[in-house]
Formats: C-alpha cells, structure tokens, sequence
C-alpha cells in the first residue's frame, strides 16, 4: 500500500508578465534568458545549504479555499488560512535542521490537528546524486517588490485548464539568498477548474531573516518528524500475494524530499541505504499541498472513526489510544467485516519519531469473512510494525 502526501494542484495566475521590448544588439546579447536565470538560482540554492545558519528563516502568508462539489455535489465553502514559517535551528554539516510551523496570523497553533504542531526536517546540505526539478510552465522575468524588498525573479505560468487541470502561477528570486529554504520562491497561486473542486491556494513571502554566523544550537530530537530522516515498516498481507513488509524510507537533500517505499528481506538491516531512485519533490511544493489536503481529508478524525469503538494500537512496545471504524457488506453472500484503526491523537508522545505521512493514515486496516456459526476468518490486511530514523545519533 503506498502512502503519499496528497499531490493536489496549488496555483493561479497572479497578473501580466513581463514582456520585454526589443533592444539594440548589445543590449541582446547581454540579456540573461530565462533558462540561464533558473539554472544559476538552482545553483546558489544548493550552494547556500552548505553556508546554513542558526535563525535563517522565512514566512508566508496562505490561504486555501474549497467550495462545495461541482455538478450539484453540495456541501459548503471550507478555508484555511494562516502563516508558514521555515527556520533553521540547528547546524551540523552536513546537516542542517530546518523547523516547519504552521500558525494563524497572530503566531498560535492552527486548530486544525493536521497543522496544529510543529515539525523537524533534516536536510543535507550535499547530495547522494544530482538533483533538478525543473520548474513548470512558461517563464518571463519581472522585479516584484514582497516583503519590503524588489527582487530579480521569474514568473512560471502553466495553464492544465484545457484538459481540465489547474491554472498556476509561481515566482521564483532569480538571487534565492536566505530563501535558499524554498528554492527562492516568492509566491504561487493556484486556481482549480474543470471538474475538480472549485477553490484555490495562495502562498506569499511576508518575512525574510538570515541567521548569525556566531549562533548554534543542539541538533533537535525527531519527536515529530516531517518524515526526512525517519522509515517506518508496514506488515502486509493482501491475497493471493505472499505477505511482505513494505518499508518506506524518507529523506531530504537541498530543498528536495526523497520518498522510497519497497519489500525488505531482512528487517534488522541498516535501514535507509539508498535514495538513488527516488524521485525528488521540491520541499516547497510538498509543504503548500499541505493546508489544502487539510481542506479535502475534513476534520480530524474521521467520522466513521470518530463513532467507532475505542481500542488501543501496539508496535514493539509502543501503545497509544486508538479509534476503530468497523463496517459490514455483503458480497454474493458472504458477510464481510472491514476494520481499519486510527491514532485517537496522532500527535501521542506514543508516535514519537513517526512520520507525519503516517500519523493520517490508518495504522492498521483489514478484512474478516464471517463463517458458519458467527464466526470470523482473517482475509488480511496491513499494519504498522515498527518506525525510527536511519541517522546516526537518532533514535
């Protein structure tokens, strides 16, 4: 079973592009195209990891918005809206600790569970193999003036709405600087369409600080963990395939999350050896999708869950309260009994160094047959087993 954070669009565009006018032949040749400007601001990116400091930190301002489904789904409007802010509080190359915290605009905790603590990231300032993520959609250069400062930047459009997509817009600092933390990036707006869930997202750069050279501070304890650096094992046992436990491993490198998930053939292995193949997501992308999975998942917790049954979850030792959903169906006529277990509280000191993926996911679902005489046969199912970090020094 693969889990992933919701890949959800998130832009719109946000105004006329630049356009230039022609110039005499000098002023041509002098002129940096857009590529030459994106690939020098991926590089002082990645560079400035390397040159981290305690207290660099940037903060956003967003706002998302759901209304009721199209074609007469019902339901009514949802927001969301508040500040993101990423800080570096720790350093140790190549290293560098970075805090996610998402607050409403007076700084104190959104009310919504999913966003309601704040997470730990380990990025490394190097990387294990090149990585690149070109930016989507057409780029032309304009100088926005965002938190008290004009900026050298580029504007990237794409437009899905012909095939029922999003229309997005981003601006990326062509001189990223301290907001070397999101890749440069200024602000993105996004507007759905087509037969998707009307709304959109907006994210803007309000605050930008740099840290001090003299600053330090101890390397945090992954209690909750974005996901880099962490794994987590899943026990599944789905017919008519043999059971197997799926291990997933995350990590960071400048700015891009890495996400494997595959069989283990021996549990008790070094966890976490190899991100060759993973495939990365800019670290920004993944932190504005999300307040708007927070909008399309509802509240927490589920509400099949919420009117379940009160148990506890265990894995190696580990027990926190637990919400059951149970429900029954008939297939040919054959009862069936579906079970899947929630975290009560997702942020339980019991889940300490869980990924944040799967604190919202259940942490175990299945499947009972009712036989002759009420009783139930196991058809399976999936479960949680064991969950840590592969970094040195971390537990």
């Amino acid at each position: 079973m693969q889990m992933r954070y919701a890949n959800v669009p998130l832009a719109a565009l946000l105004g006329a592009a630049l356009s230039f006018l022609p110039g005499c032949e000098s002023t041509k040749s002098s002129s940096r195209s857009p590529s030459d400007s994106q690939e020098s601001a991926s590089m002082q990116s990645a560079d400035a990891w390397k040159h981290a400091r305690v207290g660099d930190r940037v903060t956003y301002s967003f706002s998302a918005t759901q209304g009721p489904a199209p074609r007469g789904g019902g339901g009514t409007t949802r927001t969301i809206a508040g500040e993101l802010t990423l800080e570096v509080v720790a350093v140790q190359q190549p290293w560098v600790w970075v805090r996610v915290a998402f607050t409403d605009a007076s700084g104190r905790p959104l009310s919504q569970p999913r966003l309601a603590q704040d997470l730990v990231l380990p990025v490394r300032a190097d990387t294990t193999r090149p990585l690149d993520v070109p930016h989507p959609g057409k780029a032309t250069a304009e100088t926005p003036s965002i938190a008290g400062r004009t900026w050298e930047a580029l504007r990237y459009v794409s437009d899905q709405r012909p095939v029922d997509g999003p229309l997005r817009s981003s601006v990326y600092a062509n001189t990223p600087g301290p907001l070397y933390l999101t890749h440069g990036l200024l602000e993105s707006t996004t507007e759905t369409a087509g037969f998707h869930t009307p709304g959109g997202f907006s994210l803007k750069l309000r605050e930008v600080r740099e840290g001090s050279a003299d600053a330090s501070a101890p390397v945090p304890a992954l209690e909750r963990p974005l996901g880099p650096g962490t794994y987590y094992d899943r026990y599944v046992d789905i017919s008519p395939a043999p059971a197997t436990v799926q291990r997933v491993c995350i990590a960071a490198e400048r700015g891009y999350v890495l996400r494997t998930e595959g069989p283990v053939a021996d549990v008790n292995a070094a966890p976490c050896s190899d991100f060759s193949q993973a495939e990365p997501e800019p670290l920004e992308e993944l932190l504005m999708n999300l307040p708007w999975s927070v909008l399309s998942s509802g509240d927490w917790p589920p509400a099949a869950a919420a009117s379940g049954t009160r148990g506890t979850f265990t894995a190696e030792g580990r027990s926190v309260p637990a919400l059951i959903e149970q429900s029954t169906e008939n297939v040919e006529g054959t009862e069936r009994v579906f079970m899947q277990t929630y975290a009560a509280d997702p942020w339980a000191p019991g889940l300490a160094g869980l990924a944040y993926e799967a604190r919202f996911e259940p942490l175990a679902s299945g499947n009972e047959r009712v036989v002759a005489g009420g009783k139930r046969e196991s058809e399976g199912g999936t479960r949680i087993v064991r969950w840590g970090s592969w970094l040195a020094g971390q537990k």
